[in-house]
Protein backbone atom coordinates (compact mmCIF):
# COMPACT_ATOMS: atom_id res chain seq x y z
CA UNK A 1 0.00 0.00 0.00
CA UNK A 2 1.19 3.51 -0.72
CA UNK A 3 -0.21 6.97 -0.05
CA UNK A 4 -0.26 9.35 -3.01
CA UNK A 5 -1.06 13.02 -3.14
CA UNK A 6 -3.31 14.48 -5.82
CA UNK A 7 -4.56 18.01 -6.38
CA UNK A 8 -7.79 17.22 -4.54
CA UNK A 9 -6.36 15.30 -1.60
CA UNK A 10 -4.59 12.11 -0.52
CA UNK A 11 -5.36 8.59 -1.73
CA UNK A 12 -4.32 5.13 -0.54
CA UNK A 13 -3.34 2.75 -3.35
CA UNK A 14 -3.37 -0.99 -2.71
CA UNK A 15 -1.40 -3.36 -4.94
CA UNK A 16 -2.13 -7.08 -4.93
CA UNK A 17 -1.64 -9.99 -7.33
CA UNK A 18 -4.88 -11.43 -8.65
CA UNK A 19 -5.74 -13.53 -11.72
CA UNK A 20 -8.95 -11.87 -12.90
CA UNK A 21 -10.93 -13.79 -15.53
CA UNK A 22 -14.44 -13.24 -16.81
CA UNK A 23 -16.53 -15.12 -19.33
CA UNK A 24 -16.56 -13.18 -22.58
CA UNK A 25 -19.34 -13.11 -25.15
CA UNK A 26 -18.12 -14.27 -28.55
CA UNK A 27 -19.69 -12.41 -31.46
CA UNK A 28 -17.72 -13.68 -34.46
CA UNK A 29 -16.59 -10.14 -35.32
CA UNK A 30 -13.06 -8.98 -36.06
CA UNK A 31 -11.86 -5.38 -36.22
CA UNK A 32 -8.76 -3.51 -37.33
CA UNK A 33 -8.21 -0.10 -35.74
CA UNK A 34 -6.30 2.79 -37.27
CA UNK A 35 -5.38 5.50 -34.77
CA UNK A 36 -5.15 8.95 -36.28
CA UNK A 37 -5.20 12.70 -35.58
CA UNK A 38 -8.47 13.32 -37.44
CA UNK A 39 -10.38 10.31 -36.10
CA UNK A 40 -9.53 8.74 -32.77
CA UNK A 41 -10.10 5.31 -34.30
CA UNK A 42 -11.37 4.13 -37.66
CA UNK A 43 -12.03 0.51 -38.57
CA UNK A 44 -12.05 -1.45 -41.81
CA UNK A 45 -15.80 -0.88 -42.21
CA UNK A 46 -15.33 2.92 -42.22
CA UNK A 47 -16.80 3.29 -38.71
CA UNK A 48 -15.25 6.19 -36.84
CA UNK A 49 -14.95 7.47 -33.27
CA UNK A 50 -14.24 11.16 -32.69
CA UNK A 51 -12.19 12.13 -29.66
CA UNK A 52 -13.92 14.73 -27.41
CA UNK A 53 -10.73 16.87 -27.09
CA UNK A 54 -10.93 17.43 -23.35
CA UNK A 55 -7.78 19.56 -23.25
CA UNK A 56 -8.98 21.88 -26.01
CA UNK A 57 -12.34 22.40 -24.29
CA UNK A 58 -10.66 23.28 -21.00
CA UNK A 59 -7.85 25.37 -22.47
CA UNK A 60 -9.45 28.73 -21.65
CA UNK A 61 -9.91 27.74 -18.01
CA UNK A 62 -6.35 26.46 -17.87
CA UNK A 63 -4.90 29.68 -19.29
CA UNK A 64 -6.93 31.81 -16.90
CA UNK A 65 -5.88 29.73 -13.88
CA UNK A 66 -2.25 29.82 -15.01
CA UNK A 67 -2.31 33.64 -15.33
CA UNK A 68 -3.81 33.97 -11.86
CA UNK A 69 -1.09 31.72 -10.46
CA UNK A 70 1.68 33.66 -12.23
CA UNK A 71 0.45 36.98 -10.80
CA UNK A 72 0.68 35.64 -7.26
CA UNK A 73 4.30 34.43 -7.47
CA UNK A 74 6.69 36.58 -5.43
CA UNK A 75 10.29 36.09 -6.53
CA UNK A 76 12.57 35.03 -3.72
CA UNK A 77 9.73 34.64 -1.22
CA UNK A 78 9.90 31.43 0.85
CA UNK A 79 7.31 30.26 1.52
CA UNK A 80 4.88 31.73 -1.02
CA UNK A 81 1.63 33.34 0.14
CA UNK A 82 -1.59 31.47 0.92
CA UNK A 83 -3.23 33.03 -2.15
CA UNK A 84 -0.48 31.54 -4.30
CA UNK A 85 -1.13 28.06 -2.93
CA UNK A 86 -4.87 28.44 -3.43
CA UNK A 87 -4.30 29.39 -7.07
CA UNK A 88 -1.87 26.46 -7.46
CA UNK A 89 -4.47 24.01 -6.17
CA UNK A 90 -7.15 25.43 -8.49
CA UNK A 91 -4.85 24.91 -11.49
CA UNK A 92 -3.97 21.40 -10.34
CA UNK A 93 -7.63 20.42 -10.03
CA UNK A 94 -8.32 21.49 -13.62
CA UNK A 95 -5.44 19.33 -14.87
CA UNK A 96 -6.64 16.45 -12.69
CA UNK A 97 -10.17 16.68 -14.08
CA UNK A 98 -8.88 16.54 -17.67
CA UNK A 99 -6.75 13.52 -16.80
CA UNK A 100 -9.72 11.70 -15.29
CA UNK A 101 -11.97 12.60 -18.22
CA UNK A 102 -9.44 11.06 -20.62
CA UNK A 103 -9.09 7.91 -18.56
CA UNK A 104 -12.83 7.40 -18.16
CA UNK A 105 -13.44 7.92 -21.88
CA UNK A 106 -10.71 5.55 -23.13
CA UNK A 107 -11.77 2.84 -20.67
CA UNK A 108 -15.34 2.94 -21.98
CA UNK A 109 -14.16 2.91 -25.61
CA UNK A 110 -11.75 0.02 -25.05
CA UNK A 111 -14.35 -2.01 -23.18
CA UNK A 112 -16.89 -1.46 -25.96
CA UNK A 113 -14.44 -2.48 -28.71
CA UNK A 114 -13.28 -5.69 -27.00
CA UNK A 115 -16.81 -6.66 -25.93
CA UNK A 116 -18.09 -6.28 -29.52
CA UNK A 117 -15.29 -8.22 -31.25
CA UNK A 118 -13.43 -11.48 -30.82
CA UNK A 119 -10.25 -10.25 -32.51
CA UNK A 120 -9.00 -6.68 -32.14
CA UNK A 121 -5.96 -5.54 -34.12
CA UNK A 122 -4.39 -2.12 -33.60
CA UNK A 123 -1.21 -0.38 -34.73
CA UNK A 124 1.54 -0.19 -32.13
CA UNK A 125 2.40 3.50 -32.50
CA UNK A 126 5.63 4.94 -31.12
CA UNK A 127 4.07 7.86 -29.25
CA UNK A 128 7.40 9.15 -27.91
CA UNK A 129 8.65 9.69 -31.45
CA UNK A 130 5.38 11.18 -32.71
CA UNK A 131 5.22 13.94 -30.10
CA UNK A 132 8.51 15.33 -31.42
CA UNK A 133 6.38 16.95 -34.11
CA UNK A 134 5.55 20.22 -32.33
CA UNK A 135 2.61 20.90 -34.64
CA UNK A 136 0.80 17.72 -33.52
CA UNK A 137 2.27 17.08 -30.07
CA UNK A 138 -0.63 18.62 -28.13
CA UNK A 139 -3.29 16.75 -30.12
CA UNK A 140 -1.39 13.46 -29.86
CA UNK A 141 -0.92 13.79 -26.11
CA UNK A 142 -4.56 14.73 -25.61
CA UNK A 143 -5.78 11.72 -27.62
CA UNK A 144 -4.35 9.19 -25.10
CA UNK A 145 -3.70 6.50 -27.72
CA UNK A 146 -1.24 4.68 -25.46
CA UNK A 147 -3.69 4.55 -22.57
CA UNK A 148 -6.40 3.30 -24.94
CA UNK A 149 -4.24 0.44 -26.23
CA UNK A 150 -3.26 -0.51 -22.67
CA UNK A 151 -6.92 -0.94 -21.78
CA UNK A 152 -7.52 -2.93 -24.97
CA UNK A 153 -4.83 -5.35 -23.82
CA UNK A 154 -6.32 -5.43 -20.32
CA UNK A 155 -9.84 -6.36 -21.42
CA UNK A 156 -8.43 -8.84 -23.93
CA UNK A 157 -6.79 -10.73 -21.08
CA UNK A 158 -9.86 -10.60 -18.86
CA UNK A 159 -12.26 -11.94 -21.52
CA UNK A 160 -9.63 -14.18 -23.16
CA UNK A 161 -9.94 -12.53 -26.56
CA UNK A 162 -7.21 -11.90 -29.11
CA UNK A 163 -5.87 -8.35 -28.98
CA UNK A 164 -2.98 -7.97 -31.42
CA UNK A 165 -0.55 -5.07 -31.87
CA UNK A 166 1.14 -4.79 -35.28
CA UNK A 167 3.86 -2.52 -36.60
CA UNK A 168 2.46 0.66 -38.22
CA UNK A 169 5.05 0.74 -41.01
CA UNK A 170 3.47 1.56 -44.40
CA UNK A 171 -0.08 0.74 -43.29
CA UNK A 172 -1.30 4.00 -44.84
CA UNK A 173 0.94 3.74 -47.90
CA UNK A 174 0.27 0.15 -49.04
CA UNK A 175 -2.89 -0.46 -51.05
CA UNK A 176 -5.21 -2.81 -49.19
CA UNK A 177 -6.61 -4.10 -52.50
CA UNK A 178 -3.52 -4.88 -54.59
CA UNK A 179 -0.59 -4.25 -52.24
CA UNK A 180 1.05 -1.52 -54.31
CA UNK A 181 2.83 1.15 -52.25
CA UNK A 182 1.35 4.61 -52.86
CA UNK A 183 3.37 7.43 -51.30
CA UNK A 184 1.30 10.21 -49.74
CA UNK A 185 1.76 13.03 -47.25
CA UNK A 186 -0.12 13.32 -43.97
CA UNK A 187 -2.37 16.00 -45.47
CA UNK A 188 -3.58 13.59 -48.19
CA UNK A 189 -6.67 11.98 -46.70
CA UNK A 190 -7.71 9.82 -49.68
CA UNK A 191 -5.97 6.67 -50.87
CA UNK A 192 -6.02 6.50 -54.68
CA UNK A 193 -4.23 3.55 -56.29
CA UNK A 194 -3.14 3.93 -59.91
CA UNK A 195 -2.62 0.18 -60.21
CA UNK A 196 -6.07 -1.18 -59.27
CA UNK A 197 -8.07 2.07 -59.36
CA UNK A 198 -9.43 1.84 -55.81
CA UNK A 199 -10.19 5.13 -54.04
CA UNK A 200 -11.01 5.07 -50.33
CA UNK A 201 -10.23 7.00 -47.16
CA UNK A 202 -6.58 6.59 -46.17
CA UNK A 203 -7.58 5.65 -42.61
CA UNK A 204 -9.93 2.92 -43.85
CA UNK A 205 -7.18 1.62 -46.12
CA UNK A 206 -4.80 1.55 -43.14
CA UNK A 207 -7.36 -0.27 -40.97
CA UNK A 208 -7.73 -3.02 -43.59
CA UNK A 209 -3.94 -3.45 -43.77
CA UNK A 210 -3.71 -3.52 -39.97
CA UNK A 211 -6.41 -6.18 -39.74
CA UNK A 212 -4.76 -8.27 -42.46
CA UNK A 213 -1.43 -8.17 -40.61
CA UNK A 214 -3.03 -9.16 -37.31
CA UNK A 215 -5.01 -12.03 -38.80
CA UNK A 216 -1.88 -13.41 -40.47
CA UNK A 217 -0.28 -13.48 -37.02
CA UNK A 218 -3.14 -15.68 -35.87
CA UNK A 219 -2.80 -17.95 -38.92
CA UNK A 220 -5.96 -16.72 -40.60
CA UNK A 221 -6.45 -15.07 -43.96
CA UNK A 222 -9.04 -12.30 -43.65
CA UNK A 223 -11.19 -11.17 -46.54
CA UNK A 224 -13.77 -8.40 -46.75
CA UNK A 225 -16.59 -10.95 -46.79
CA UNK A 226 -15.26 -13.16 -44.03
CA UNK A 227 -12.25 -15.25 -43.02
CA UNK A 228 -10.77 -18.49 -44.27
CA UNK A 229 -8.36 -20.74 -42.40
CA UNK A 230 -4.82 -21.44 -43.47
CA UNK A 231 -3.02 -24.76 -43.31
CA UNK A 232 -0.08 -23.24 -41.42
CA UNK A 233 -0.59 -21.30 -38.21
CA UNK A 234 1.51 -18.35 -37.16
CA UNK A 235 3.64 -18.36 -34.06
CA UNK A 236 1.68 -17.23 -31.03
CA UNK A 237 4.61 -15.12 -29.86
CA UNK A 238 4.28 -12.92 -32.93
CA UNK A 239 6.72 -11.81 -35.61
CA UNK A 240 8.79 -8.70 -36.30
CA UNK A 241 8.04 -7.10 -32.96
CA UNK A 242 4.32 -7.86 -33.06
CA UNK A 243 2.56 -9.10 -29.93
CA UNK A 244 -0.70 -10.63 -28.78
CA UNK A 245 -2.32 -10.42 -25.39
CA UNK A 246 -4.17 -13.70 -25.63
CA UNK A 247 -4.44 -16.70 -27.92
CA UNK A 248 -7.45 -18.43 -29.40
CA UNK A 249 -6.52 -22.03 -28.55
CA UNK A 250 -9.43 -23.95 -27.21
CA UNK A 251 -11.88 -21.06 -27.57
CA UNK A 252 -15.19 -21.11 -29.44
CA UNK A 253 -15.17 -20.49 -33.18
CA UNK A 254 -15.12 -16.75 -33.66
CA UNK A 255 -15.27 -16.61 -37.43
CA UNK A 256 -15.50 -18.91 -40.39
CA UNK A 257 -12.28 -20.92 -40.51
CA UNK A 258 -10.82 -19.53 -37.27
CA UNK A 259 -10.68 -22.05 -34.45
Amino acid sequence: MRVVRRADGYYAQFCFDSARKEEGKYTGNVVGLDLGPKYFIKDQNDNTVIYPQFLLKSERRLKKAQRQLSKKIVKGAKPQSNNYHKARKRLGKIHLKIQRQRKDWVIKQARCVVASNDVVVYEDLKIANMVKNHHLAKSISDASWYQFTQWLDYYGKIWDKAVVAVEPNYTSQDCSNCGMRVKKSLSTRTHSCSNCGIEICRDTNAAVNILNSGMKMLGVEWQHNGTSGQEESASLEGKHGEKTTSTMDGKPEIASGLR
